[in-house]
């Protein structure tokens, strides 16, 4: 059987993290734990967290990464440790431009060795926005043939060529008669929102808990104010009756420590967050939970073909929620997404 397909289309960065003991206050010199130097940005953690999701071994994998991107051109960093790094987890890079007089992405992480690896972001788009911008470019390279089983995208690159993505994607899976999964984690939330004939192209849509709030605004607010877990779910039952009018077919809401929440046509369910010790760097739990979900699908789709079923989303929330759990007990972001093998010996202890 020829493997299942994923094409990530979105951002690559080279992160440089700072961990402090705390969050230095307005004009403060504060003295750092560590500096470290790596790959990152939306695009590339979650096709990392795709690849090292499909490994069953350390030398095998059952599902191919594609990724589609922009970085500067004869940029040494991505040379030398962005392209290595997405090479080694099996990840095609032929989809990624390199643009004259650009500077790849960049993402400046604060932790809070203090606050359960809290952290803030400053992100320099670069080569995201100046080698993403071109929309017939990127349309080109996102829909080569033979479609994958799965895209995924996020909200790191132009909203212009997301939504232009996004609509292309589903005419093209429509015409060819191939039925794909578009998995949208948009994040960050794009300040217009999603235009309609946007939304209803998406069959699954992966927000947190502040997403959701700003993309279903009276269900946020609710979800603001409930004082107990039974007013939570019924505004996260709210904010899925919101998406799907929009016609978004699986909504799943990533809760943190509360665990998940998702909605499908044949109802809303809930999961329990994994149990960790201590959490060290929350940085790239989000799209270690998406990778996860991706693969759970793109191997449904290549053995069922059809739509995935509410068992099959349950099972890939189950498998991504254990995966972000072993991330953020981990430093850093891409270093700290678990490889596919590791997630099967947790599961034989």
């Amino acid at each position: 059987m020829v493997s299942p397909h994923i094409r990530v289309i979105g951002s690559l960065n080279i992160d440089y993290t700072t961990t402090t003991p705390r969050f230095p206050g307005p004009g403060e010199t504060l003295t750092a734990k560590s500096l470290s130097i790596s790959a990152g940005g939306k695009g590339a953690n979650q096709a990392v967290a795709c690849g090292r999701a499909s490994y069953t071994s350390t030398t095998e994998h059952d599902v191919q990464i594609e990724m589609v991107g922009a970085v500067g051109a004869e940029d040494p960093q991505y040379a030398a440790l962005l392209k290595p790094v997405l090479e080694k987890t099996g990840i095609d890079c032929s989809g990624i431009r390199e643009v004259e007089r650009s500077q790849t992405g960049t993402a400046t992480i604060i932790v809070d060795a203090s606050k359960d690896g809290e952290n803030r972001i400053l992100v320099v788009p670069g080569a995201n926005y100046d080698g993403m911008n071109d929309v017939e470019d990127v349309l080109e390279r996102a829909l080569k043939e033979p479609l994958p089983e799965v895209f995924v995208l996020q909200g790191e690159i132009p909203a212009e060529t997301t939504f232009a993505l996004l609509k292309a994607i589903s005419d093209t899976a429509e015409k060819t008669g191939k039925l794909v999964e578009i998995v949208f984690n948009p994040a960050p939330v794009y300040p217009e929102g999603i235009p309609l004939d946007c939304m209803k192209c998406v069959t699954h849509l992966i927000v947190n808990e502040t997403e959701m709030g700003q993309l279903a605004v009276d269900a946020g607010d609710q979800y603001v104010a409930a004082n107990t877990e039974e007013e939570k779910r019924a505004a996260l039952v709210m904010a899925a009756e919101v998406f799907h009018r929009r016609m978004v077919r699986n909504v799943i809401v990533t809760r943190g420590a509360e665990g998940v929440f998702g909605s499908t046509p044949a109802g809303p369910f809930h999961l329990e967050a994994a149990k960790v010790t201590k959490v060290t760097d929350t940085t790239a739990a989000g799209d270690t939970f998406v990778g996860y979900y991706a693969v759970v699908l793109a191997r449904q789709k290549k053995e069922g073909g059809k739509g995935a079923s509410q068992d099959a989303l349950n099972e890939a929330c189950r498998q991504a929620t254990l995966a972000a759990a072993k991330c953020v007990v981990r430093e850093g972001a891409i270093e700290s997404i678990p490889w596919g093998y590791e997630m099967e010996e947790r599961s034989k202890t």
